[in-house]
């Protein structure tokens, strides 16, 4: 029987055109557009603006009733037709940030393997130890300015996802060009995919990561140490950041790297930012200090002990000794308070640890009391913070406990995703008569209380992380500090304050997220000018950098269709 001849399919310039998801403009192509290109008859013959594009996608996003069917239509989108996709993200944030990031990334994550269609990234694994930087080389894009990396250990609260935590540095990336205006061509997800531990992963025939038990010791850190490497010698003008490591990787690649290349760890330090900042807008609706409060951090693992950190660093810069803030933020964890007399407390727990003479200051006995409840009637806290992944946590009576010591408690549920949550913000508003201020972690619908409408801000790194990358990129800052943070958290606030999605809201709307960025990443510059660590730009020139760098998704004009991504500074900025 004769053989099948082989196809050689070799497309011409206009249909390679079509499939190159940076130049593509499917229908939006004009008659002239089409002829020049020689891709008349590749399409149908209407011809439709972006706005008409715009409006049909989001009719075939929203056809589809599962999230996580929306999650597969927009990545195919961004498959097909970048501009388009960043547009409709662009005008819809708010709408579409909870189906390509949280809670529906969860959802990609998990079924990673079962929904995978293209590549976007590089996947590092062990066999290619010896050989990262080559493998860095065989990406496309050489101006890479941005990257997030993830060895997938610690996925949202879902833990050990192997290949599918590849979904998190993607949906952050594609925040960060929706949100902060940095061009998708600056930037690269990448997974060091070190193996899984996760036996269902494991044992499932269609897993699509390196089947292997996770590198641990000394063979994950000189993996890591070779991945640092290769992106300093490959990429040396990137910011790297760190993305959901399990907390003792976490803390400690933080401190070997922070000092070698520009590099920040969202979970522990975007989380901090912008948990801070609803804290100094709750404060500023009441009309109460900082440095007066006492704060309980239930959950002392990266995304606590962050917060505990620059919330450390604001008090001290609001007028506190460091042994006055020790004692104005106590920690929680499944052993209890964070104390020195517990045996057995984690490194990065120890600097938080009260000191057996600040047990009576904050009026606890030793030993301290076990539940949450009896703690907060001991303590006396103003504001409480769950970080556990344990939903229930924050109890009916230990929120009763929180309102019956002040009369505006800030309570924020942070875990995520939704079904994660310490407690809901009906649960908080009801227990507190109403007057609990609440921020929570995943987006929740309005929240109707005794008549009166309560719109719930969502503490999303979101608002926090694209606008320091950008300042970062646009500072050219050698490093990222806390201080950036601290910035970046009261320029939030600052902005809340006028912007607020509703009344009492501690956050804004999503929305406003461009905006957001760009006021945060000017004030990131700034402190990185002042420090030392950044351009020496003055305010009017930085704010024309910001202008200039960040991208807008408009289609280029034919002649520059033909050629390779036009540079930021190339298309339109954001109005």
């Amino acid at each position: 029987m004769e053989s099948k001849p082989a196809v050689n399919v070799r497309w011409s310039r206009g249909e390679q055109m079509l499939r190159d998801p940076s130049q593509n403009k499917d229908v939006a192509f004009t008659r002239a557009e089409r002829r020049k290109l020689g891709i008349e008859g590749l399409l149908p013959p209407a011809v439709l603006s972006i706005e008409q594009q715009v409006a049909m996608e989001l009719e075939h996003i929203f056809q589809k009733r599962d999230p996580l069917e929306q999650y597969i239509g927009l990545i195919a989108l961004l498959d097909r037709n970048e501009v388009l996709f960043y547009r409709l993200l662009v005008e819809n944030l708010e709408r579409l940030t909870p189906i390509i990031y949280t809670p529906t990334v969860g959802l990609a994550c998990q079924q990673y393997s079962h929904i995978y269609r293209r590549p976007r990234g590089l996947f590092l694994c062990p066999d290619d130890r010896g050989q990262i930087a080559q493998r860095l080389h065989n990406f496309s894009q050489r101006d890479i300015r941005l990257i997030v990396v993830t060895d997938n250990e610690r996925i949202l609260g879902l833990g050990d996802q192997g290949a599918g935590g590849m979904a998190i540095p993607v949906g952050k990336l594609i925040l960060y060009s929706a949100g902060a205006g940095i061009h998708p061509s600056l930037t690269l997800p990448i997974s060091l995919d070190v193996g899984t531990d996760n036996s269902a992963l494991a044992s499932d025939p269609f897993y699509l990561g390196y089947r292997g038990r996770r590198l641990r010791g000394p063979e994950y850190d000189s993996f890591v140490e070779e991945f640092v490497r290769a992106v300093k010698h490959v990429f040396p003008r990137a910011l790297l950041q760190w993305e959901d490591f399990k907390k003792a990787n976490a803390f400690r690649l933080l401190g070997r790297y922070a000092g070698r290349l520009p590099s920040f760890n969202d979970d522990i330090q975007g989380t901090s930012a912008v948990t801070l900042a609803g804290i100094l807008t709750g404060l500023r609706l009441i009309g109460r200090p900082l440095r007066e409060q006492r704060v309980l951090l239930v959950g002392s693992g990266a995304a606590g002990v962050g917060i505990g950190r620059l919330l450390r660093t604001a008090l001290i810069a609001d007028g506190l000794t460091e042994a006055e803030a020790r004692q104005h933020e106590i920690f929680i964890d499944s052993g209890g308070v964070v104390w020195e007399g517990r045996s057995g407390l984690e490194d990065h727990k120890r600097e938080f640890a009260l000191r057996k003479e600040d047990l009576a200051a904050v009026g606890l006995s030793d030993p301290p009391p076990a539940s949450l409840e009896s703690i907060i009637k001991a303590i006396r806290p103003t504001v409480l913070i769950g970080t556990t992944g344990q939903p229930g946590d924050f109890t009916p009576s230990a929120i009763r406990a929180m309102a019956d010591n002040c009369e505006r408690p800030i309570i924020f549920p942070l875990s995520n995703p939704t079904s994660k949550a310490e407690c809901t913000p009906s649960e908080a508003l009801q227990h507190s008569d109403g007057r609990a201020l609440v921020a929570t972690g995943s987006p929740f619908e309005p929240v109707v209380f005794q008549g009166s409408k309560h719109v719930i801000g969502q503490c999303n790194n979101a608002f926090i992380f694209p606008g320091v990358g950008l300042g970062v990129l646009l500072s050219e800052a050698s490093r990222v500090t806390d201080s950036m943070f601290l910035a970046a958290a009261r320029a939030l606030a600052e902005f809340t304050i006028t912007h607020a999605a509703s009344d009492n809201c501690l956050y804004p709307s999503l929305r406003e997220l461009r905006a957001v960025s760009r006021l945060i990443a000017f004030h990131v510059a700034k402190t990185a000018r002042d420090e030392g660590f950044g351009q020496s730009l003055d305010d009017t020139a930085l704010q024309a950098a910001i202008e200039e760098f960040c991208w807008f998704p408009e289609y280029p004009e034919t002649d520059h269709v033909a050629h390779h991504h036009a540079h930021p500074a190339e298309t339109s900025p954001s109005p």
